[in-house]
């Protein structure tokens, strides 16, 4: 294992995803709904344990295509709570089904859910300056906004506090500690995409 200074990772998934992907922005629809759909998984568990089971829900869940999730049926949903790579939670996984229908609802009314969700931040990832973990909020008012209009609209799983890990998950916000070896790459990397705009 490495020396560099990390905000958290003591096995090499974690490492993995801390390095190349928390934080990072996603603009693609496919990989949203994904992260969505394992945030809402994580409820009331630690996110090792979904990371260590994701190629399974991949694999269970088509890929995370929002179109396939949404067409489960009472038989699949049978055969997901048989699945032990996953998961098996019924709330869990028929939110999951709920969401898809709703995420393909807002992909029709806004284009992609990549413009809908970002415009929460002005499609502009948000950077925290945090010197430790304890300073981190849990959740914003954006995340509450968030989460007030996406259960308006029929999303499960979706909380404030959901809502803020999926916003780091995804680059919305940048909560990389200050020390941490990834901070500074991300912010620079926002500072020439707002050059090139």
């Amino acid at each position: 294992m490495d020396e560099k200074t990390r905000c958290f990772g003591d096995s090499e998934i974690y490492i993995d995803y801390h390095d190349n992907e928390w934080g990072r922005p996603v603009h693609d629809d496919n990989r949203l709904f994904e992260m969505l759909i394992l945030e809402g998984a994580q409820a009331g568990l630690s996110w090792i344990t979904v990371l260590k089971k994701r190629e399974a829900y991949r694999e269970a869940f088509d890929g995370f295509d929002p179109h396939k999730v949404a067409a489960y049926d009472n038989t699949k949903i049978e055969t997901l709570m048989a699945n032990a790579g996953i998961i098996r939670n019924r709330l869990k996984i028929n939110a999951a089904i709920i969401n898809a229908k709703l995420f393909l609802q807002i992909i029709e009314q806004h284009g992609s859910f990549n413009d809908f969700i970002w415009g929460y931040v002005n499609h502009e990832p948000i950077t925290g300056h945090w010197e430790s973990f304890k300073d981190m909020p849990l959740t914003t008012a954006v995340s509450d906004k968030i989460s007030t209009d996406l259960k308006k609209m029929g999303f499960k799983f979706v909380g404030s506090t959901i809502i803020y890990s999926f916003m780091q998950a995804v680059g919305m916000v940048n909560d990389h500690l200050k020390t941490c070896c990834v901070f500074e790459e991300i912010v620079k990397r926002k500072s020439s995409l707002c050059r090139i705009c």
